[in-house]
Order: C-alpha cells, then sequence, then structure tokens
C-alpha cells in the first residue's frame, strides 16, 4: 500500500489474483470511492471532503460510539451473570459481590465517557474545515 498523495492510495497485493476480490469489497463497503484497476494495483483517489459528506461521517462515527457503548454494556450484563453465579456457588461472598457490581460499573462508565470523549474529538475534527 502506498499514498503518493493525501488524497489518493494505491494498493498492490503481493497475489495479483486478488485483485478482483479486492476491488469488488472496496465497491460494495459504502465508502464513497470508486476503485481503479490497473491489472497490477487498484487506485482509489478520495474527493475533497464536503459539508454534507462531514455531516455525513458524523452520523456514522455517532453510530459506531453507540455501537461501542453497547458493546461494553453487554460485557457489564455479562460479568454481573458470572458474578452472581459464583455467589450462588458460594464462591464469592455477597460483600465481593456488591463491591464488583460497583467497581463492574465503574469500570462501565468510564469506558463509555472515553467513547463520548472521543466522538466529540472526532465531531471537532471532521466539522473544522
Amino acid at each position: 500500500m502506498a499514498s503518493p498523495d493525501p488524497r489518493s492510495l494505491v494498493i498492490t497485493p503481493w497475489d495479483a489474483s486478488a485483485l478482483k476480490g479486492i476491488e469488488k469489497a472496496i465497491q460494495e463497503s459504502d465508502l464513497g470511492i470508486n476503485p481503479q484497476n490497473d491489472g497490477k494495483s487498484i487506485r482509489l483517489s478520495f474527493p475533497q471532503l464536503t459539508e454534507e459528506r462531514r455531516k455525513d461521517l458524523v452520523k456514522q462515527i455517532r453510530k459506531y460510539t453507540e455501537g461501542g457503548k453497547v458493546a461494553v454494556r453487554n460485557i457489564r450484563r455479562d460479568a454481573m451473570e458470572n458474578f452472581k453465579k459464583q455467589q450462588k456457588a458460594s464462591e464469592i461472598t455477597e460483600d465481593e459481590l456488591k463491591m464488583a457490581e460497583k467497581d463492574l460499573q465503574k469500570l462501565t462508565d468510564d469506558s463509555c465517557k472515553e467513547l463520548d470523549k472521543l466522538l466529540e474529538n472526532k465531531e471537532k475534527e471532521l466539522l473544522s474545515v
């Protein structure tokens, strides 16, 4: 992979037979770019970001951030269930369960706040012209 200029990318795979698959994957990716296959490599030219495209990217980033938060909450739920099973099996005490739940909730909250902070920074970066 090479970047001859800031708005283009050239992909040259070791195996030239992979070019068609790479080209198809890029076309189906909904990135808004059109790959140009010359038989040896694929050239991608990225257009200048318009205000509309920037707003679309912000929407996508928000969606991915929300997906990240859902994943964090699912991990918390699974861990909570595991702690409760351990408590029922008398592997941990009720006090240890409460402490573990409290610590896990703090980790979850911190992770979600970090995701929000990353989202905010990326939004500012994208929307500043």
